[in-house]
Order: structure tokens, then C-alpha cells, then sequence
């Protein structure tokens, strides 16, 4: 039996165009609800689709800041969701009286592409999401997929990284790109013999020309 050291995953900074569910409650519950947006009140949140969370959601804007009621403009570009949350708490302290706070990424996707059964662009909610957990996702790799050479695309300060990875070696568990982030692309190669592979012939249209041929032929005989 191999163990391995679970991969350390750092929060997730924020970037502009991302989407952020926010929720603020109070002891002072109808100064509260100015903040309060559909998704807030509505009992059956939990239930919206990720198309639907999106709209009822703050968008961080393309120079990095987020725009709140009251409270105005706030930079929060490069943040983590904690320190977004300790931010806006800290802001509203004058306002109401012992806000809460809770601030969840909304934008949670990935896209799953090449040799897989069910290709994709997959929302997910988990604050882990494994590689593996990503293909199974698109209902795992196909039959003619290189489960050697899988390419994972990763956008980073505004640059796109291709990073190559072997889902058949165990140093994967250890490794940096083992879990997902968000807008993360995954993509499985074909295998280089895919298009002459032996369960691509028609072997049942074969075997059925040759009995039809040898039963035409019993017959004229």
C-alpha cells in the first residue's frame, strides 16, 4: 500500500468577471435585507441552476472591484473570499448591528474535452475537485483515450499555462495540478492508434454478409 501527502490547495483569488454569491444577515433584520438580493430570500436557492445563481449574483468588474449597495465600490481583485468577507463585515459594522457575512464563488467551472464519453463545460459546487473527479464528471475517458497524456490548461495572471499530465502514475496524488480550479480545461488526447483500433471494425456487418452469402448460396445450389 502507497500513501501519499495530501496536495495542499491555496484559496482561490479572485479575478474580474468572477461572480460572487453574498449573503449579510443582522440583529437588525429589515436594515439587512437593503443588502438582500432575490437569491437571499428566495427558500428554494439551493435548488437554482448554475445559469440562475449567476444572475442573481455580484459581478466583480473588469478593473477588479466589486460594487455594493451603501457601501460603494470595493477592490477586490487578488482576495480570497475570506478576506472579501472580513472586508465587507468590517465595512458594515457602522451600519448594522453584528453583520454576519458569507461570500461564495459562484463561476465554479470546469471544462472536460477530447476522449471522453460525455464532453463538457461542468459547474461543481465542492471546494475539491480532483482531476479524476473532473472526468468522471464527463463519464470517464473513452476507450481510445491516453490516459498518458492529458493536457490540462490553467490561466494564470492573465496567461494560459498547458501542463501535461499522466493520470497512470501515482506521483499525480502529490502533485500541484492534482486538484481543479476554477475555469480549469481538461483535455484527453487520442490514442495514436485510435483510428485503426480492432473495435472500430465492423465485425458484425462482416459476419452477416457472410452468412447471408453462404445461405444464398445453399439455396442456388
Amino acid at each position: 500500500i502507497k500513501s501519499f501527502p495530501e496536495v495542499e490547495v491555496t484559496d482561490y483569488r479572485l479575478k474580474p468577471y468572477d461572480e460572487l454569491y453574498i449573503r449579510i444577515n443582522s440583529l437588525d433584520e429589515a436594515a439587512a435585507n437593503i443588502f438582500a438580493n432575490t437569491a437571499q430570500q428566495s427558500p428554494y436557492t439551493a435548488s437554482i441552476d448554475a445559469y440562475g445563481a449567476s444572475l442573481l449574483s455580484y459581478s466583480i468588474d473588469k478593473e477588479g472591484y466589486l460594487l455594493m449597495p451603501v457601501i460603494g465600490k470595493i477592490p477586490v481583485r487578488d482576495k480570497t473570499l475570506n478576506e472579501v468577507s472580513f472586508i465587507l463585515k468590517d465595512s458594515l459594522t457602522h451600519i448594522l448591528n453584528q453583520p454576519v457575512v458569507t461570500v461564495k464563488l459562484v463561476n465554479r467551472y470546469v471544462s472536460v474535452l477530447g476522449e471522453v464519453n460525455n464532453p463538457g463545460h461542468y459547474p461543481y459546487s465542492q471546494d475539491k475537485l480532483t482531476v479524476y473527479d473532473a472526468i468522471g464528471l464527463a463519464r470517464d475517458i473513452t476507450d481510445y483515450g491516453n490516459r498518458h497524456e492529458v493536457i490540462l490548461v490553467r490561466n494564470e495572471n492573465g496567461e494560459n499555462h498547458r501542463i501535461n499530465l499522466n493520470l497512470t502514475r501515482s506521483e499525480i496524488f502529490s502533485s500541484e495540478y492534482f486538484i481543479m480550479r476554477p475555469n480549469d480545461i481538461l483535455y484527453v488526447k487520442p490514442l495514436r492508434n485510435k483510428f485503426w483500433g480492432m473495435r472500430q471494425f465492423p465485425f458484425a456487418v462482416l459476419f452477416s454478409t457472410i452468412t447471408t452469402g453462404l445461405l444464398i448460396y445453399n439455396v442456388m445450389k
